[in-house]
């Protein structure tokens, strides 16, 4: 896989938005998966294509593609 599309989304903030960079690139807060497709979308990925589990592709950080609010004990 090119390493330029290693997808990585941050832990979820206060709001439950998850920072999601694509490279070495920002592209934006996700709100919850349907935001995350759209942003890969535009990165150039076919979002009818992409597993949200693929480990290989995309890197979760604090909690998997069901975590989108913050932890209550942070």
């Amino acid at each position: 896989m090119d390493s330029e599309l290693r997808v990585i989304v941050y832990p979820p903030d206060a709001q439950g938005g998850r920072r999601v960079r694509v490279g070495g690139e920002i592209l934006g807060r996700a709100l919850g998966p349907g935001d995350l497709l759209e942003f890969l979308r535009r990165a150039g990925l076919d979002p009818d294509d992409v597993d949200l589990d693929d480990a290989l592709l995309v890197e979760w950080r604090g909690g998997g593609p069901a975590v989108w609010s913050p932890d209550p004990g942070e």
